[in-house]
């Protein structure tokens, strides 16, 4: 059932990543909802580092097919995915998503670890620049979390550092057609969606939109579809933000770590009711960091009070993590999960990817 009461989440500055305060109101946030904004002036992105990613993201999908297809989607997941090549929630799908994608894994000394197409290959240190100021971002969010689990500061952040192994994290581009567009013409009304329901696979996403393209919405706790707005708030509190605020959610390792104490929410894109409505509907863009660990890291519960009482109150987690999959609470003589491991699962039942690839 959908809910077209938009959900109210949080605006947080991250301007001071040490400001226990700071750490207290994003632990709340991320426990209740999995979801919060992060207020974009307290970032290092100008309006023109976002703009321009927006602009790049543009170029390369209005790029002909031909050319798309020389970087298609790999097992290390980098590439590019086709119209319906990804299907996030296959038991209830009847077809794959309405969206396209350009995944970029981790560069190495401001290089692309994987081929770029010619529509983006002269602009490789721009795409690097720009996942560089991604992972600084979310280096500030985990410290945050960190502090407001209380426990060491760089518990996390020292398990995402690229700097120690290959990691998951990855930057994407992302397309989702209009209603009316030519690559929607088989879209069947209240069955198909442009993203199927889902959870993400690493520890935090932050995402990137655009005014007057919405279509996110989150499962909320009470078990309705709840749009979340591009920009929280009145016209005027929106007027005072350079760029829409950035969104970030909880992954499901940052559920696992936590036994289930940060919520790794569900949630869709969709084609929305206005847009089906309106004369003039508009594709949506979106940018998407998903930042995940360094691959041999052992998702073992994080040390603390905090993260132990919640276990004691609840039970932690039993079963699978988030959506699709992953082990719950680590039972004895249980071998922990790596950030790989999971990642590969995940990946597996989204693509169809065999574990031997």
């Amino acid at each position: 059932m959908a809910d077209t009461t938009p959900i109210e989440l949080p605006v947080i500055d991250i301007s001071n990543p040490h400001d226990p305060a700071v750490g207290k109101a994003m632990l709340e946030a991320a426990a209740k909802y999995g979801f919060l904004y992060v207020n974009s002036k307290g970032t290092d992105f100008t309006v023109n580092d976002v703009d321009r990613g927006f602009e790049l993201s543009k170029k390369f999908f209005a790029s002909p097919a031909q050319e798309k297809k020389t970087c298609r989607i790999q097992p290390n997941n980098r590439g590019w995915s086709g119209m319906h090549i990804e299907t996030l929630d296959p038991e209830n799908q009847r077809t794959g998503d309405f969206k396209e994608a350009m995944n970029f894994g981790d560069f190495k000394n401001g290089k692309a670890q994987q081929p770029l197409p010619p529509s983006l290959a002269p602009h490789e240190e721009e795409i690097n620049a720009f996942a560089e100021l991604c992972n600084k971002t979310c280096t500030r969010i985990l410290t945050l979390l960190a502090l407001g689990l209380e426990i060491p500061e760089d518990f996390f952040t020292t398990r995402h550092d690229p700097r120690s192994g290959s990691t998951g994290s990855i930057l994407r581009y992302l397309y989702y057609p209009s209603i009316f567009s030519p690559s929607t013409a088989a879209y069947a009304h209240d069955k198909d969606v442009r993203a199927g329901a889902h959870s993400d696979y690493g520890s935090i996403t932050l995402l990137f939109q655009r005014a007057g393209q919405p279509g996110l919405e989150i499962f909320t706790p009470e078990g309705t579809w709840a749009p979340v707005p591009i920009v929280p708030g009145s016209s005027a509190e929106a007027a005072e933000y350079p760029f829409p605020p950035i969104l970030v959610n909880i992954g499901d390792l940052l559920s696992y770590w936590t036994d289930g104490l940060l919520k790794s929410t569900v949630h869709r894109v969709v084609f929305p009711l206005a847009e089906q409505m309106s004369p003039n509907p508009q594709d949506r863009y979106t940018l998407v960091y998903f930042c995940h660990p360094v691959d041999a890291t052992e998702l073992v519960p994080v040390p603390g009070e905090v993260v132990k009482g919640h276990r004691e109150r609840t039970g932690g987690i039993v079963g699978k993590v988030g959506f699709g999959g992953g082990a719950g609470s680590l039972g004895p003589g249980k071998k922990a999960l790596t950030a790989h491991e999971h990642l590969m699962s995940r990946l597996e039942a989204t693509y169809g990817f065999s574990k031997e690839a």
